[in-house]
C-alpha cells in the first residue's frame, strides 16, 4: 500500500487559482491566497504541491509555519521562512531596505543587533518584510508560504495583513493556510476577501467519488476495484477529509479488516467504528508497534505541544539516548512525526489531529502530572527562561494546575514581549496572567500583571480596555500599587494619548497621576508627570499653551537634574528648544547641545537622534543649511526610526518647492506620501500634504492646492501645528500668483489670528516675513513694525529674512534714502538667492514702490520677474509684469520662440529674441551686409538692433558690443 496518495485528489480548480497567481506574479501583479478548510482537509498538502509549481516556474519559495508550542511566541512562521535567505548566497546586507533594515532585526537572528523597539514597529516591520521580499525576489518572483496561521501570534498576523494590503503591484504571492475555525487569521481573511485584496480558497470535503480516488491512490490499485464496503464505511467515517480516510484506512488494514490477496484488496471483517474512537486507535496502533516506551515518549510529546524539544522530552521521560532516538526514529518512518526545520533539537507532530488523540488517552491527572515534568524539565535544562521558554512553561505550569506560578511567569513573559516592542504578545500574555492571578491570595502577583498589562494595552492602541483598568485599579486587586506607580502608570498612558494626538484623554492622565501624588509627594514622579504635560500643553489649544509648556518643562527639567533623570532631562531641552527658538536661536541651540550631550553620557541613542534632528532644523531655518538635517537623517536610518525619516523627508520636500525645484519636490512629495499613509504616520502625512499645498500655490495652481488641503483636513488638520503653514505658504502665495493681493492679505490676517488663539512653534506662515512686506506696501506698517519684526528670531530666518530686507528697502525709499533703499534689495537678493520664485515675487511686487519713489532698477527687476513667471507657467504674474513695465514706459518685447535661450543678464536688460540672434553673430565682427544676408533681413534692421542693444547694454559703441558678445561665449549655430 502506498503511505500517500499519488496525486492530489478534487483540488484542480484551487490548483488552477492558485499557478493563475504565480503567473500573475511573474508579471507584476502580486496577490494572497488563503487556503482555509478544517484539520486534516489537504490544507498542507495543496500548500506542497503550489510549491512544487512555483518551482516548476522559476520562482522561488519561502516557507514557514506557526506553531501551538505557544500562540505568543512572537514571528516564529517568518524567522522560519525569511531564514533561508542568509543559509547561502551572496550576502545581504548591500539590499536597498532603507531605515527599514533594523526593524528586520527583530525576526532575523543575523541582524538581532540591529532591532530597535518602536511603539508602531508592527507596521513598520511589515514594510521592512515587504521590501526584502521585494529586494530578495526582485528577478523571478516569490512564493511565501505561511501555514496553520491560525496558530500565528498577533505580530506575525499584523505583518500578515501589511502584506495582504500592500503586494498588488509587486511580484510576490503569499499563500496561506487556514483553519475554520473562530480565530484573527480567519477573521483576517474574510476582510481581506471582501475588500478584494485577497482570494479565499475554502477546501470542502471530498466527494465520494473523490474519496474512492484517494482510496485507490493509497491502496495502489484502480478506483474500480476498491472495495465497496470500505468505500461506504470510509465516506461515512471520514466525512470526506483526505486525513481521515487515510487515517482510517491504515487503520482497517492494521486491525486486519481490510487485506490484500491475489484478487486484489478484499473485506474479511468488521469495519464499524466511531470516527474519533478509530482514529485514535489508528494512531496509537501505529505508536503500539513501538512498544509502552513509544507510546510514553509520544504522549509526553503531545503534553508539550505540536512542536517538542528532545532535550526537554527526554529530561521529562528519562528514556536513554539510543531509544530515544529509535523510538524518534520508528516515528518518523510510521509518519507520524517529521523533524521541525530548521531548529535541530526540534521535532513536530505531521498533524494536529495526532497530538489530541494522544490526549484524549490520558486522564486529566495524568495529564497535569506529565505537564508538571514538563515545566520542572525545562526549567532544568533552560533556568533563565530565555526566549521561547518563559511562555512554554508558563502554559505547562497552567496544565499542570498551578496558576499563581503560571501567572508569575506569563508576567515575566508579558514584560519582555513589553520590552522587545513585541506588543500584542506583551498584551496576550498578560492579560492570561491578569486571569490567572485573580484569586485573592494573589493580589501582589496580579498587581505586578496589571502594572505592565496597562501601558502595553495603551501601546497596543486599545485605550478603552487600558483606561478601564487604569480608573479601577481598586477593584481589580490594583489597591497594593502605590501612588508612585500609580501615577507612573497615568503618566505612560497620558504619553501614548499624546502620540495618538488624543490630547483630551493625556490631560485626562495627569490630572489622574498628580491627584494620586498630592498626598504622596514623590520628585522623581513628578518630573515625567511634568514633561509629559508640557508636551500635551503645547498640542492643548489655548492662548497660553507655549507659556504653561514651557513652566512644566522648566519644572520637569530642574526635577530631573535633582535626580539625575537623564530621559526626561532630554526631553525637556527638546522641547524648551523648540520653544525658545522664537526669542533666540543661539540659546534653542545651545539647550539641544546640552540634550546631545546628555544623550551620548547616559548612551541613550533615540534622544541622541531627536537632538541631532532638531538641531538640523534649527541650521536649515536659520541658514537654509541642509547638510545637518540629512546627518541628522543618516543617523535615523541607522537606527531604524522611519518616523524620523520621513519627518526630515517632509522637510526636505517643503525645501524643494521653496527653492522652486518644483519637479523634484513633487516627484518626492508623491513618494513620500504614499509610505507616510500607508505607515499612518499622522504628523508627517500632514507636513507632506502642507508641502504639496504650497508646491501647487507657488505654481498658482488653486485646483491642485484645493485638493492637498482637502486631503490635509481629512487627517485632522484643524488645529495641528501645521494649519497656519497652509494658510501662509499656500492660500496666500496662491492669491499672489493669482494678483490678488488683497486675498493674500486676508489670509495672512487670518494665520494671525490662528496664531494668536493657539500660539504655533512654526514661523514661516507669513507673520515674519511676506506679511510684512504686503502690509508695509500698502500702508498699513511702518518703520516700527519693520524694526519690531527685524530683531526677532523668526525675522532672521533665512526664508523670512529676504522679505523683512524688502520691506525695509521700501521704507528707505518712502523715507528719501535710495542708495540705501538699493543695498537693502541687493542683500535681500543674495539671501534669496535659494529661492528664485519668492526673489522674483519680492521684486514684482517692490518694484512699483521703487518706480514711485525713484530708486533702484524696478523697470530691470520687472523684466527678471515677467521672465521668471512666463518661464514658470504663472501668466498672472507675468501679465502684470508687462503691464508694469508699460505704465512705467519701458518697451515690452513680444513672446517669440527661443527667449530661453537668450541669458539672463540680457533677458534682464530687455534684449528680443531678434536682437540677440544679431548680438550672437557680433562675436564674429561680421558688417551689417553679412549679420543680414546669413538673418534674411535688411542691413537696415540689422542697424537698427545694433543701436538697441548699445542702449540696452550701456556699451559706448559696437566694438563694445562685440566684446560682450564674446565674453558670453555664444556663438550661432
Amino acid at each position: 500500500m502506498r503511505p500517500r496518495a499519488r496525486y492530489i485528489v478534487g483540488r484542480d480548480s484551487q490548483l488552477r487559482e492558485i499557478q493563475q497567481a504565480l503567473t500573475e506574479a511573474r508579471e507584476g501583479r502580486g496577490g494572497v491566497v488563503f487556503l482555509v478548510g478544517e484539520a486534516g482537509i489537504g490544507k498542507s498538502r495543496l500548500a506542497a504541491e503550489a510549491v512544487g509549481t512555483a518551482f516548476g516556474m522559476g520562482v522561488r519559495t519561502l516557507r514557514g509555519r506557526s506553531s501551538t508550542t505557544g500562540p505568543t511566541v512572537p514571528f516564529r512562521p517568518l524567522t522560519e521562512a525569511l531564514m533561508p535567505l542568509f543559509r547561502g548566497g551572496p550576502p545581504l546586507d548591500d539590499l536597498p531596505l532603507g531605515p527599514y533594515r533594523p526593524a528586520l532585526g527583530r525576526i532575523i537572528p543575523d541582524w538581532s543587533n540591529e532591532a530597535q523597539n518602536d511603539s508602531s514597529s508592527m507596521v513598520i516591520l511589515g514594510e521592512a518584510v515587504l521590501r526584502l521580499l521585494i529586494a530578495t525576489g526582485k528577478e523571478h518572483g516569490r512564493l511565501l508560504v505561511l501555514e496553520d496561521l491560525h496558530d500565528a501570534d498577533p505580530e506575525t498576523l499584523a505583518v500578515v495583513e501589511y502584506l495582504v494590503d500592500n503586494l498588488e503591484y509587486t511580484n510576490i504571492v503569499l499563500l496561506a493556510t487556514i483553519r475554520t475555525e473562530p480565530c484573527d487569521a480567519l477573521d483576517m481573511a474574510d476582510s481581506a476577501r471582501r475588500r478584494g485584496v485577497g482570494t479565499v480558497l475554502e477546501l470542502a470535503p471530498l466527494t465520494r467519488s473523490e474519496v474512492r480516488a484517494v482510496i485507490a491512490a493509497q491502496l495502489d490499485t484502480e478506483p474500480d476495484l476498491v472495495p465497496q464496503a470500505a468505500l461506504d464505511r470510509l465516506w461515512d467515517d471520514s466525512a470526506g477529509s483526505p486525513f481521515l480516510v487515510e487515517e482510517l484506512l491504515q487503520g482497517m488494514i492494521g486491525s486486519g479488516a481490510l487485506v490484500r490477496g491475489d484478487d486484489g484488496w478484499r473485506v474479511v471483517g468488521d469495519l464499524r467504528s466511531d470516527v474519533s474512537t478509530a482514529l485514535a486507535r489508528g494512531i496509537l496502533r501505529r505508536i503500539d508497534r513501538l512498544g509502552p516506551q513509544g507510546l510514553t515518549l509520544l504522549s509526553a510529546a503531545a503534553v508539550i505541544g505540536r512542536r517538542f524539544p528532545l532535550t526537554v522530552l527526554q529530561r521529562m521521560t528519562g528514556i536513554d539516548d539510543r531509544a530515544l532516538l529509535s523510538h524518534l526514529h520508528a516515528g518518523v518512518a510510521a509518519q507520524l512525526v517529521v523533524p521541525d526545520e530548521p531548529a535541530p533539537d526540534w521535532y513536530a507532530f505531521r498533524h494536529s489531529l495526532t497530538a489530541e488523540a494522544l490526549l484524549t488517552q490520558l486522564t486529566p491527572a495524568n495529564r497535569a502530572a506529565m505537564a508538571g515534568r514538563a515545566a520542572d524539565a525545562v526549567e532544568a535544562l533552560h533556568p533563565d527562561l530565555d526566549g521561547d521558554w518563559c511562555p512554554l512553561v508558563a502554559r505547562l505550569r497552567a496544565q499542570s494546575g498551578d496558576d499563581a506560578e503560571a501567572g508569575r511567569l506569563y508576567t515575566g513573559a508579558g514584560r519582555r514581549a513589553l520590552a522587545a516592542g513585541a506588543i500584542g504578545s506583551a498584551v496576550t500574555l498578560l492579560g492570561r496572567a491578569e486571569r490567572l492571578l485573580s484569586a485573592p491570595q494573589n493580589a501582589a502577583a496580579r498587581t505586578d500583571a496589571l502594572e505592565a498589562l496597562l501601558p502595553a494595552l495603551a501601546e497596543a492602541g486599545d485605550f478603552a480596555q487600558a483606561f478601564g483598568f487604569a480608573e479601577n485599579l481598586h477593584t481589580l486587586g490594583g489597591s497594593d500599587l502605590s501612588a508612585s506607580r500609580l501615577a507612573a502608570l497615568h503618566t505612560r498612558l497620558a504619553k501614548v494619548a499624546h502620540t495618538a494626538g488624543r490630547w483630551e484623554d493625556g490631560n485626562r492622565q495627569i490630572a489622574q497621576a498628580r491627584a494620586l501624588l498630592a498626598g504622596h509627594p514623590d520628585d522623581r514622579a513628578t518630573a515625567s508627570v511634568d514633561v509629559t504635560a508640557a508636551y500635551l500643553a503645547l498640542d492643548t489649544p489655548g492662548p497660553d499653551r507655549t507659556q504653561l509648556a514651557e513652566k512644566l518643562a522648566h519644572s520637569a527639567l530642574q526635577a530631573a537634574q535633582r535626580h539625575n533623570l537623564a530621559t526626561v532631562a532630554c526631553q525637556a531641552w527638546e522641547l524648551l528648544a523648540t520653544l525658545t527658538r522664537e526669542r533666540d536661536f543661539d540659546e534653542a541651540t545651545a539647550l539641544l547641545e546640552s540634550a546631545l550631550h546628555t544623550a551620548e553620557q547616559h548612551r541613550l541613542p533615540l534622544q541622541r537622534m531627536y537632538a541631532l534632528t532638531r538641531i538640523g532644523g534649527n541650521h536649515w531655518l536659520t541658514e537654509g543649511e541642509t547638510a545637518p538635517l540629512f546627518a541628522a537623517r543618516a543617523e535615523a536610518q541607522r537606527l531604524g526610526s522611519a518616523t524620523i525619516v520621513h519627518t526630515v523627508d517632509g522637510i526636505m520636500i517643503l525645501d524643494a518647492v521653496l527653492r522652486s525645484r518644483f519637479t523634484e519636490a513633487q516627484q518626492a512629495a508623491e513618494e513620500c506620501l504614499a509610505v507616510v499613509q500607508r505607515l499612518r504616520l499622522a504628523p508627517a502625512t500632514r507636513y507632506v500634504l502642507m508641502a504639496q499645498a504650497a508646491l501647487a500655490a507657488h505654481r498658482g495652481d488653486r485646483p491642485a492646492m484645493d485638493r492637498a488641503l482637502a486631503a490635509f483636513a481629512d487627517w485632522d488638520g484643524a488645529g495641528s501645528q501645521e494649519e497656519p503653514l497652509t494658510r501662509g505658504l499656500a492660500r496666500a502665495f496662491c492669491a499672489l500668483m493669482e494678483e490678488d493681493r488683497q486675498a493674500a492679505v486676508r489670509e495672512l490676517h487670518a494665520v494671525a489670528e490662528l496664531e494668536n488663539t493657539n500660539p504655533s512653534t512654526y514661523y514661516l506662515s507669513g507673520r515674519y516675513g511676506i506679511g510684512l512686506l504686503l502690509d508695509v506696501l500698502a500702508g498699513t506698517a511702518g518703520r516700527p513694525a519693520y524694526e519690531e519684526i527685524a530683531a526677532t528670531s523668526p525675522g532672521r530666518m533665512r526664508w523670512n529674512r529676504q522679505f523683512v530686507h524688502l520691506a525695509g528697502a521700501v521704507l528707505l525709499g518712502r523715507e528719501g534714502r535710495p542708495e540705501e533703499a538699493a543695498a537693502a534689495v541687493a542683500e535681500a537678493a543674495r539671501t534669496a538667492e535659494p529661492y528664485p520664485t519668492a526673489l522674483h515675487l519680492g521684486l514684482r511686487l517692490v518694484a512699483e514702490a521703487a518706480y514711485a519713489d525713484g530708486w533702484g532698477e524696478p523697470v530691470a527687476w520687472l523684466r527678471r520677474a515677467e521672465q521668471h513667471f512666463h518661464q514658470g507657467g504663472v501668466a498672472a504674474v507675468a501679465g502684470a509684469c508687462r503691464a508694469e513695465l508699460r505704465r512705467m514706459g519701458a518697451p515690452v518685447h513680444q513672446r517669440r520662440t527661443g527667449s530661453g535661450r537668450i541669458p539672463e543678464v540680457l533677458r534682464a536688460q530687455g534684449v528680443t529674441v531678434r536682437e540677440y540672434e544679431v548680438f550672437q553673430l557680433l562675436a564674429d565682427r561680421l558688417g551689417n551686409k553679412d549679420i543680414a544676408d546669413r538673418l534674411y533681413i535688411s542691413p537696415r534692421t540689422v542697424e537698427k538692433h545694433i543701436a538697441a542693444l548699445t542702449t540696452k547694454t550701456g556699451r559706448p559703441n559696437r566694438a563694445g558690443l562685440c566684446e560682450l558678445s564674446a565674453s558670453l561665449s555664444v556663438r550661432a549655430v
